[in-house]
Protein backbone atom coordinates (compact mmCIF):
# COMPACT_ATOMS: atom_id res chain seq x y z
CA UNK A 1 0.00 0.00 0.00
CA UNK A 2 1.27 3.76 -0.72
CA UNK A 3 0.28 6.60 1.76
CA UNK A 4 -2.60 8.61 0.27
CA UNK A 5 -1.97 11.02 -1.99
CA UNK A 6 -1.52 14.74 -0.79
CA UNK A 7 -3.47 17.46 -3.04
CA UNK A 8 -1.65 20.08 -3.85
CA UNK A 9 -3.70 22.45 -1.07
CA UNK A 10 -6.22 21.89 1.50
CA UNK A 11 -9.54 20.79 0.33
CA UNK A 12 -11.39 23.83 -1.50
CA UNK A 13 -13.27 25.89 0.45
CA UNK A 14 -16.90 26.09 -0.76
CA UNK A 15 -19.97 27.83 0.75
CA UNK A 16 -20.90 24.41 2.70
CA UNK A 17 -18.79 21.54 3.35
CA UNK A 18 -19.98 18.21 2.17
CA UNK A 19 -20.29 16.66 5.74
CA UNK A 20 -21.08 19.17 8.70
CA UNK A 21 -21.31 18.07 12.10
CA UNK A 22 -21.60 20.55 14.71
CA UNK A 23 -21.65 19.96 18.55
CA UNK A 24 -23.04 15.89 18.51
CA UNK A 25 -24.09 14.84 21.57
CA UNK A 26 -25.62 11.05 22.09
CA UNK A 27 -26.29 9.79 25.26
CA UNK A 28 -26.88 5.75 26.47
CA UNK A 29 -28.36 5.71 29.81
CA UNK A 30 -27.12 8.83 31.02
CA UNK A 31 -23.87 7.98 29.63
CA UNK A 32 -22.28 10.33 26.99
CA UNK A 33 -21.14 8.44 24.00
CA UNK A 34 -20.72 11.60 21.86
CA UNK A 35 -20.19 15.05 23.56
CA UNK A 36 -20.25 17.97 21.17
CA UNK A 37 -18.33 16.27 18.65
CA UNK A 38 -17.27 18.62 15.77
CA UNK A 39 -16.04 18.23 12.22
CA UNK A 40 -16.12 19.12 8.42
CA UNK A 41 -15.82 17.18 5.57
CA UNK A 42 -15.13 18.44 2.12
CA UNK A 43 -16.25 16.75 -1.00
CA UNK A 44 -13.67 14.40 -2.68
CA UNK A 45 -11.95 14.50 1.13
CA UNK A 46 -11.19 11.12 3.32
CA UNK A 47 -11.37 11.81 7.11
CA UNK A 48 -10.19 9.18 9.39
CA UNK A 49 -12.01 8.74 12.63
CA UNK A 50 -9.86 6.88 15.28
CA UNK A 51 -10.32 5.73 18.97
CA UNK A 52 -10.24 2.69 20.76
CA UNK A 53 -13.46 0.94 21.93
CA UNK A 54 -15.71 3.29 23.63
CA UNK A 55 -14.10 6.18 22.06
CA UNK A 56 -17.31 6.84 20.45
CA UNK A 57 -16.31 6.68 16.92
CA UNK A 58 -19.11 4.15 15.45
CA UNK A 59 -21.65 6.38 17.22
CA UNK A 60 -20.41 9.19 15.80
CA UNK A 61 -20.63 7.06 12.37
CA UNK A 62 -23.89 6.24 12.75
CA UNK A 63 -25.47 9.27 14.06
CA UNK A 64 -23.91 10.67 10.44
CA UNK A 65 -26.11 7.80 8.37
CA UNK A 66 -28.93 8.69 10.27
CA UNK A 67 -28.83 4.88 12.15
CA UNK A 68 -29.10 6.95 15.57
CA UNK A 69 -30.71 9.46 16.16
CA UNK A 70 -28.74 12.44 18.35
CA UNK A 71 -30.09 14.12 21.46
CA UNK A 72 -28.81 17.78 20.66
CA UNK A 73 -25.98 19.26 17.91
CA UNK A 74 -26.71 19.26 13.95
CA UNK A 75 -25.30 17.68 11.00
CA UNK A 76 -26.05 18.19 7.50
CA UNK A 77 -25.30 16.39 4.47
CA UNK A 78 -24.64 18.15 0.87
CA UNK A 79 -26.53 21.29 2.39
CA UNK A 80 -29.39 19.27 4.14
CA UNK A 81 -30.29 17.79 7.37
CA UNK A 82 -30.72 14.59 7.91
CA UNK A 83 -34.56 12.90 7.30
CA UNK A 84 -36.09 12.90 10.69
CA UNK A 85 -38.32 10.42 11.55
CA UNK A 86 -41.31 11.35 10.18
CA UNK A 87 -39.35 12.23 6.85
CA UNK A 88 -41.28 10.98 3.34
CA UNK A 89 -40.14 7.83 1.44
CA UNK A 90 -38.58 10.29 -1.00
CA UNK A 91 -36.44 12.14 1.50
CA UNK A 92 -35.45 8.91 3.15
CA UNK A 93 -34.02 7.48 -0.47
CA UNK A 94 -32.55 10.61 -1.52
CA UNK A 95 -30.28 10.36 1.87
CA UNK A 96 -29.29 7.11 0.94
CA UNK A 97 -28.06 8.57 -2.42
CA UNK A 98 -25.90 10.38 -0.60
CA UNK A 99 -24.95 8.60 1.91
CA UNK A 100 -23.96 4.84 2.48
CA UNK A 101 -22.54 3.24 5.24
CA UNK A 102 -19.85 -0.56 4.85
CA UNK A 103 -19.97 -1.99 8.34
CA UNK A 104 -17.23 -4.01 9.61
CA UNK A 105 -18.94 -7.05 9.42
CA UNK A 106 -20.75 -7.68 6.04
CA UNK A 107 -21.82 -11.04 6.95
CA UNK A 108 -24.64 -9.82 9.24
CA UNK A 109 -25.01 -6.72 6.63
CA UNK A 110 -25.55 -8.88 3.66
CA UNK A 111 -28.71 -11.61 3.55
CA UNK A 112 -27.38 -15.17 3.53
CA UNK A 113 -30.13 -16.38 1.93
CA UNK A 114 -29.71 -13.37 -1.61
CA UNK A 115 -27.01 -14.20 -4.18
CA UNK A 116 -24.87 -11.33 -4.00
CA UNK A 117 -25.49 -10.11 -7.59
CA UNK A 118 -28.76 -10.05 -6.61
CA UNK A 119 -28.00 -7.82 -3.91
CA UNK A 120 -26.38 -5.34 -5.80
CA UNK A 121 -29.13 -5.35 -8.66
CA UNK A 122 -31.71 -4.98 -5.91
CA UNK A 123 -30.12 -1.69 -5.19
CA UNK A 124 -29.73 -0.70 -8.54
CA UNK A 125 -33.68 -1.47 -9.07
CA UNK A 126 -34.44 0.73 -6.05
CA UNK A 127 -32.20 3.82 -6.71
CA UNK A 128 -31.88 3.99 -10.21
CA UNK A 129 -33.92 4.05 -13.63
CA UNK A 130 -32.20 1.09 -14.97
CA UNK A 131 -33.92 -1.87 -15.98
CA UNK A 132 -33.11 -4.83 -17.77
CA UNK A 133 -30.17 -5.27 -19.34
CA UNK A 134 -28.88 -2.14 -18.66
CA UNK A 135 -29.21 -2.90 -15.12
CA UNK A 136 -27.42 -6.07 -15.73
CA UNK A 137 -24.72 -4.05 -17.01
CA UNK A 138 -24.56 -1.87 -14.42
CA UNK A 139 -24.32 -4.84 -11.83
CA UNK A 140 -21.59 -6.57 -13.67
CA UNK A 141 -19.98 -3.20 -13.70
CA UNK A 142 -19.42 -2.79 -10.17
CA UNK A 143 -18.66 -6.26 -9.16
CA UNK A 144 -16.39 -6.30 -11.26
CA UNK A 145 -14.84 -2.84 -10.29
CA UNK A 146 -14.56 -4.39 -7.21
CA UNK A 147 -12.83 -7.40 -8.12
CA UNK A 148 -15.63 -9.79 -8.04
CA UNK A 149 -16.70 -12.25 -11.10
CA UNK A 150 -19.64 -14.54 -12.06
CA UNK A 151 -19.11 -17.29 -10.06
CA UNK A 152 -19.06 -14.97 -7.20
CA UNK A 153 -21.49 -13.10 -8.48
CA UNK A 154 -23.98 -16.27 -8.53
CA UNK A 155 -23.02 -17.28 -4.92
CA UNK A 156 -24.14 -16.45 -1.33
CA UNK A 157 -22.75 -14.68 1.46
CA UNK A 158 -20.93 -17.96 2.84
CA UNK A 159 -19.62 -19.47 0.21
CA UNK A 160 -17.35 -16.59 0.29
CA UNK A 161 -14.05 -14.96 2.05
CA UNK A 162 -14.51 -12.18 4.57
CA UNK A 163 -12.59 -10.08 1.88
CA UNK A 164 -14.73 -11.42 -0.97
CA UNK A 165 -18.24 -10.84 1.45
CA UNK A 166 -16.45 -6.87 1.95
CA UNK A 167 -15.76 -5.95 -1.68
CA UNK A 168 -19.63 -7.47 -2.24
CA UNK A 169 -21.09 -5.01 0.39
CA UNK A 170 -18.75 -2.22 -0.80
CA UNK A 171 -20.02 -2.30 -4.60
CA UNK A 172 -23.59 -2.53 -3.20
CA UNK A 173 -22.91 0.39 -1.34
CA UNK A 174 -21.40 2.40 -4.81
CA UNK A 175 -24.66 0.87 -7.03
CA UNK A 176 -26.55 4.50 -5.06
CA UNK A 177 -22.85 6.13 -6.56
CA UNK A 178 -23.25 7.94 -3.17
CA UNK A 179 -21.12 11.24 -2.16
CA UNK A 180 -19.97 10.03 1.18
CA UNK A 181 -19.32 6.56 1.82
CA UNK A 182 -18.91 5.49 5.65
CA UNK A 183 -16.53 2.91 6.06
CA UNK A 184 -17.00 1.33 10.13
CA UNK A 185 -13.88 -0.49 10.98
CA UNK A 186 -14.33 -2.00 7.46
CA UNK A 187 -11.08 -4.00 7.22
CA UNK A 188 -10.47 -4.78 10.89
CA UNK A 189 -11.75 -8.17 10.65
CA UNK A 190 -9.48 -8.95 7.93
CA UNK A 191 -6.42 -10.62 7.47
CA UNK A 192 -3.35 -8.70 6.89
CA UNK A 193 -2.96 -9.42 3.64
CA UNK A 194 -6.44 -8.63 2.54
CA UNK A 195 -6.50 -5.39 4.47
CA UNK A 196 -4.17 -4.34 2.31
CA UNK A 197 -6.32 -5.54 -0.65
CA UNK A 198 -9.30 -3.62 0.40
CA UNK A 199 -7.69 -0.26 1.28
CA UNK A 200 -5.76 -0.21 -2.24
CA UNK A 201 -9.32 -1.38 -3.60
CA UNK A 202 -10.85 2.42 -1.52
CA UNK A 203 -7.66 4.22 -2.91
CA UNK A 204 -8.55 3.08 -6.82
CA UNK A 205 -12.54 3.58 -5.95
CA UNK A 206 -11.44 7.29 -4.75
CA UNK A 207 -9.17 8.03 -8.16
CA UNK A 208 -12.04 6.93 -10.01
CA UNK A 209 -15.29 9.22 -8.90
CA UNK A 210 -15.77 11.84 -7.14
CA UNK A 211 -16.75 10.52 -3.39
CA UNK A 212 -15.72 11.36 0.21
CA UNK A 213 -14.99 8.67 3.13
CA UNK A 214 -15.02 8.97 6.33
CA UNK A 215 -13.00 6.05 7.63
CA UNK A 216 -13.62 4.54 11.11
CA UNK A 217 -10.44 2.55 12.92
CA UNK A 218 -8.96 2.09 15.84
CA UNK A 219 -6.10 1.22 13.96
CA UNK A 220 -3.61 4.49 13.01
CA UNK A 221 -1.71 2.59 10.89
CA UNK A 222 -4.21 1.96 8.23
CA UNK A 223 -4.56 6.02 8.08
CA UNK A 224 -2.10 7.44 6.28
CA UNK A 225 -2.40 4.84 3.30
CA UNK A 226 -5.95 6.10 2.71
CA UNK A 227 -6.96 9.31 4.58
CA UNK A 228 -5.57 12.76 4.57
CA UNK A 229 -6.71 13.69 7.66
CA UNK A 230 -7.74 12.91 10.89
CA UNK A 231 -9.59 13.11 13.89
CA UNK A 232 -8.98 11.30 17.41
CA UNK A 233 -11.38 10.29 19.60
CA UNK A 234 -11.35 9.37 23.57
CA UNK A 235 -14.23 9.25 25.53
CA UNK A 236 -16.35 10.71 23.25
CA UNK A 237 -14.52 13.92 22.26
CA UNK A 238 -11.75 15.00 19.91
CA UNK A 239 -8.65 15.44 21.46
CA UNK A 240 -7.02 15.98 18.28
CA UNK A 241 -7.25 16.60 15.02
CA UNK A 242 -5.38 17.35 11.60
CA UNK A 243 -3.25 16.33 8.79
CA UNK A 244 -2.29 12.62 9.07
CA UNK A 245 1.52 13.03 8.62
CA UNK A 246 1.63 15.82 10.84
CA UNK A 247 -0.54 13.64 13.62
CA UNK A 248 1.27 10.59 13.32
CA UNK A 249 4.50 12.21 13.21
CA UNK A 250 4.62 14.78 15.60
CA UNK A 251 1.07 13.91 17.97
CA UNK A 252 0.91 16.77 20.11
CA UNK A 253 -1.67 14.84 22.70
CA UNK A 254 -0.96 11.70 25.16
CA UNK A 255 -3.23 9.86 23.88
CA UNK A 256 -2.32 10.54 20.37
CA UNK A 257 0.83 9.53 21.26
CA UNK A 258 0.01 6.39 23.10
CA UNK A 259 -1.95 5.46 19.93
CA UNK A 260 1.31 6.34 17.58
CA UNK A 261 3.27 4.16 19.99
CA UNK A 262 1.18 1.12 20.00
CA UNK A 263 1.91 0.89 16.08
CA UNK A 264 3.84 -2.01 15.30
CA UNK A 265 7.06 -1.18 13.42
CA UNK A 266 9.56 -4.07 11.23
CA UNK A 267 11.43 -5.54 13.97
CA UNK A 268 8.62 -5.71 16.66
CA UNK A 269 8.00 -8.79 18.72
CA UNK A 270 4.73 -9.21 21.06
CA UNK A 271 6.35 -10.14 24.60
CA UNK A 272 4.05 -12.14 26.40
CA UNK A 273 3.74 -11.63 29.54
CA UNK A 274 4.26 -14.43 32.13
CA UNK A 275 0.88 -15.97 34.15
CA UNK A 276 0.54 -14.27 37.33
CA UNK A 277 0.79 -17.21 40.67
CA UNK A 278 -2.89 -17.26 42.19
CA UNK A 279 -1.02 -17.48 45.20
CA UNK A 280 1.10 -14.83 45.30
CA UNK A 281 -2.06 -12.76 43.43
CA UNK A 282 -3.38 -10.41 46.69
CA UNK A 283 -6.60 -9.82 44.91
CA UNK A 284 -7.09 -13.67 44.49
CA UNK A 285 -5.75 -14.70 47.74
CA UNK A 286 -6.57 -12.75 50.81
CA UNK A 287 -4.04 -14.27 52.88
CA UNK A 288 -1.51 -12.10 50.89
CA UNK A 289 -3.30 -8.79 50.53
CA UNK A 290 -3.12 -6.97 54.02
CA UNK A 291 -6.08 -4.67 53.10
CA UNK A 292 -8.64 -7.38 52.39
CA UNK A 293 -9.96 -8.88 55.65
CA UNK A 294 -11.90 -12.16 56.15
CA UNK A 295 -15.36 -11.73 56.93
CA UNK A 296 -16.52 -12.71 60.08
CA UNK A 297 -18.14 -16.10 60.79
Amino acid sequence: MKPAREPASEPPAGPTPLLDVDRLVKHYDGHPAVDGVSLRLMPGQALAVVGESGSGKTTTARLVTGLERADAGRITLDGAPLPGPRARTAERLAHARRAQMVFQDPYTSLDRHQRIGDAVAEVLARHTPLRGAALEARRDELLDQVGLDARQAGARPRALSGGQRQRAAIARALAVEPRLLVLDEAVAALDVSVQAQIVNLLVRIREQRPIAYLFITHDLGIVPFLCEDVVVMRHGRIVESGRSRDVLTAPRDPYTRALVDSIPRPGWKPVRQPARDSAQDPHRNPDRNPDRKAAAP
